[in-house]
């Protein structure tokens, strides 16, 4: 399907629903674009914003007044954290990705707070998890979720175009359907389209950019090579750190972001971040291969153990991969020693 287009009313011809379609300026035709590529037909909700996480989102006027209570997990990334805490609502967590934790978390806020059943409520929620890798097991979060009536905040941003056969998202690689899901979905195209990058909320994205990224679209919908090629990467990598000395991956096989953390704990959180980041600036500095530390802020609560992240792409070529999987091998034995 191609998205060529620049007024609200040739978008509304592309759906079903007349009515629930909010109009926006034309420069947010895109986002628009996204949502009915994905098979939003029965409802396109857009934020009124264009950045960089959902901290935007969550703390708008308009959603504060919705929100009264939300169940967050546990490991979601700083911008929903924050996000949460500007939107003043009682936020109480579940463990990160546990759906028993879920199921009971639930069942204790609404049997201990007399108006639950009387309030706005949600489940938080990322797709794919940017602090460990991991997969929302959405299929069962939705069976939750009607049997307590909470209502799914989810947070696309990693998974958009990266999970199901075309890169539709979770609901797709779960095969939920999206107007059987009620999701409330949100997603930065900061990180899933790269032509946007650096424009935030009090920003508007320029029409070449919107333009551009319209086109990502296209070459999402019309060819599904990338996305095979994604698949091929992130399993190549996987074989390829099988065999990895002091360091074990524990995200997800179907996750691009292949999240690394030490087999065995060093004695603090500073021992931990101190090795993991000598392993980053070695990685960089002697073999040119770039790797990210998952740091904590102070202001951040997440209590998922630390790491290290390597983000793969589709436009890794395999000699990439190898480089990245031998230098690993190298680097971390040595230093493993040396903090002995």
């Amino acid at each position: 399907m191609k998205f060529i287009f620049w007024k609200p009313a040739v978008l509304a011809k592309l759906t079903k629903s007349y009515d629930r379609i909010l109009v926006l300026p034309l420069w947010r035709n895109m986002v628009l674009a996204r949502a009915v590529w994905s098979s939003w037909e029965l409802q396109i909700q857009y934020f009124t914003h264009m950045g960089s996480q959902p901290i935007k989102v969550l703390s708008q006027p308009s959603v504060r007044k919705a929100i009264s209570l939300s169940c967050k997990d546990e490991g979601v990334h700083w911008g929903i954290q924050n996000g949460l805490h500007l939107s003043r609502s009682t936020i109480v967590c579940f463990k990160h990705n546990d759906m028993a934790s879920l199921k009971s978390t639930l069942e204790k806020v609404t049997v201990e707070k007399k108006q639950a059943k009387e309030i706005r409520r949600y489940i938080v929620i990322e797709a794919l998890y940017q602090n460990s890798g991991q997969i929302a097991p959405l299929d069962e979060i939705i069976r939750l979720k009607e049997k307590y009536r909470f209502r799914l905040l989810m947070d696309e941003s990693n998974s958009f175009g990266v999970l199901g056969h075309s890169g539709r998202g979770l609901t797709e690689y779960h095969g939920v359907p999206k107007e059987d899901s009620a999701l409330e979905a949100q997603g930065s195209l900061i990180t899933s389209i790269e032509a946007v990058s650096g424009y935030v909320f009090s920003a508007s994205l320029p029409p070449y950019l919107a333009s551009a990224a319209i086109s990502a679209f296209d070459v999402l919908g019309e060819n599904s090579n990338p996305i095979t090629k994604l698949k091929e990467n992130v399993e190549l990598v996987w074989a390829g750190l099988s065999s990895l000395q002091g360091l074990k991956i524990v995200s997800n096989p179907h996750s691009p972001i292949v999240f690394l953390k030490l087999k065995n704990f060093m004695g603090s959180l500073k021992s931990d971040l101190q090795l993991l980041e000598d392993i980053a600036d070695q990685l960089l500095k002697e073999h040119n291969v770039f790797a990210v530390v998952s740091t904590r802020s102070t202001l951040d609560k997440c209590p998922l153990p630390v790491g290290i992240r390597l983000f793969i792409s589709a436009g890794h070529s395999e000699s990439d991969l190898e480089k990245v999987c031998e230098s690993l091998k190298t680097v971390v034995p040595s230093l493993l020693n040396n903090h002995r």
